[in-house]
């Protein structure tokens, strides 16, 4: 029984980390250029990154109250690839095309290297296995065992290739936000008149 719970939860680091990359790479860089554009002041994406940060612990915390290991949840590094955003913006002299393609690329291409300190640091799955049997699962949701070995697997190059690629069009949209926001503070005010 604990084999499969192993199994279960080494699957579960690994699949979820190469999801969870593309995710929160698109899901970092949609909100952080949105308000650094905003404000125009690089700096206001790490700002971002460190709220969203916060908020994640609560979900952590919350997965644990439900059962789940302390480590079955890793909080994001999503600090520093916001950094490289901010960075971005302030070197190009605030070049808001720049800091899509230039700063969208660099998020999804270094979150899922940060985040692979979280794979580094978390307990062994074996030990996790022992103090935590998995979940009891219906059949259907019971994982496939992957092939290991048919091909080489690298889930922070698969992360950081789909994140870089996804990121800069996610990033496009959060720049796009700001005119409509514009819009409709404008119509809103133009309304009150």
């Amino acid at each position: 029984r604990n084999a499969g719970d192993y199994i279960f939860y080494t699957d579960w680091a690994w699949g979820s980390f190469v999801v969870f990359s593309i995710s929160q790479s698109t899901m970092l860089v949609v909100g952080a250029i949105y308000y650094m554009l905003f404000t125009g002041v690089p700096g206001t994406a790490t700002y971002y990154a460190t709220i969203m940060t916060i908020y994640t612990w609560v979900a952590k915390g919350a997965w644990f109250a439900l059962g789940y290991p302390y480590d079955f949840v890793t909080v994001p590094v999503w600090i520093p690839s916001a950094m490289l955003l901010d960075l971005t913006y302030w070197a190009t002299r605030r070049n808001k095309h720049a800091a899509i393609i230039i700063g969208g690329t660099l998020v999804g291409l270094s979150l899922p290297m940060f985040n692979m300190i979280n794979l580094l640091l978390i307990r062994d799955p074996l030990e996790v296995a022992f103090k935590y049997p998995r979940p009891t699962l219906p059949p259907y949701m019971t994982p496939i065992e992957p092939q290991v070995g048919k091909f080489y697997n690298s889930p922070v190059a698969l992360g950081a290739g789909a994140g870089a690629v996804l990121s800069v069009p996610i990033a496009a949209l959060g720049a796009k936000l700001n005119t409509w926001t514009y819009r409709w503070m404008a119509a809103l005010n133009s309304s009150t008149l």
